[in-house]
């Protein structure tokens, strides 16, 4: 694991502490974010934690827990906001733990954000990418290449966003990702070729539009 501080661009406001968690286990990330969370107090520094999941599918408090074709890949019923998605190799994740209250911003305004974020590094690539009403994420021609999902605890968020940077999708196509029937998934690696889309160079450029959007280091 490596961590680096970032200043806030507001003076009044802590550092963040960027970690780079590799490839780890989802659960066993998922439960040190709650620890974390329920840990922390006015004096904690917000974290953003970078990390890369061998295959998992998550359930939201939302999930329909509808049955689908599963080929053998765990199953994990989490905390966080929405519906059943697919976490795995070639997707890059962002987990945003975040005071709430002490920024003074409320979860829609951090959607945007992090939605802001991806749209943002897409843009530099020459790809036009938007948000949608209702149904958090970002797409490109109808496609959908980054999925969020959030969970409030005492005043503090954490999970995050998840991008699609050079997948295997055939486990999203077993699902209705985020819920909705049909829904096609894309990633970088289809959009503008698999040399434009490394995982270990697409880090920091995702993290440098997360600490612009979020207020960090600017």
């Amino acid at each position: 694991m490596t961590s680096a501080p970032a200043k806030s661009s507001n003076l009044d406001m802590q550092v963040v502490m960027v970690r780079d968690l590799g490839r780890a286990d989802y659960s066993c990330v998922w439960q040190d974010m709650r620890t974390f969370t329920d840990r922390r107090d006015a004096s904690t520094r917000d974290e953003i934690w970078v990390v890369e999941h061998p295959p998992v599918y998550t359930l939201g408090t939302n999930d329909r827990n509808e049955p689908f074709d599963n080929p053998g890949i765990p199953i994990v019923k989490s905390d966080r906001g929405g519906q059943i998605t697919y976490h795995g190799p070639g997707q890059l994740i962002a987990y945003v733990l975040m005071d709430l209250r002490r920024r003074g911003w409320g979860v829609k305004q951090l959607v945007s954000m992090l939605e802001q974020s991806v749209i943002d590094l897409l843009a530099e690539r020459g790809l036009s990418a938007v948000r949608r009403a209702g149904a958090p994420g970002v797409y490109v021609d109808g496609r959908k290449i980054a999925q969020l999902g959030l969970r409030v605890r005492r005043g503090a968020s954490y999970h995050g966003l998840a991008f699609n940077v050079d997948m295997d999708h055939s486990p999203f196509r077993r699902i209705k990702p985020c819920g909705y029937a049909g829904l096609e998934t894309t990633d970088l690696a289809t959009l503008a070729g698999r040399e434009h889309a490394h995982l270990s160079e697409l880090k920091p450029e995702l993290l440098a539009q997360l600490l612009r959007n979020l207020g960090y280091n600017v």
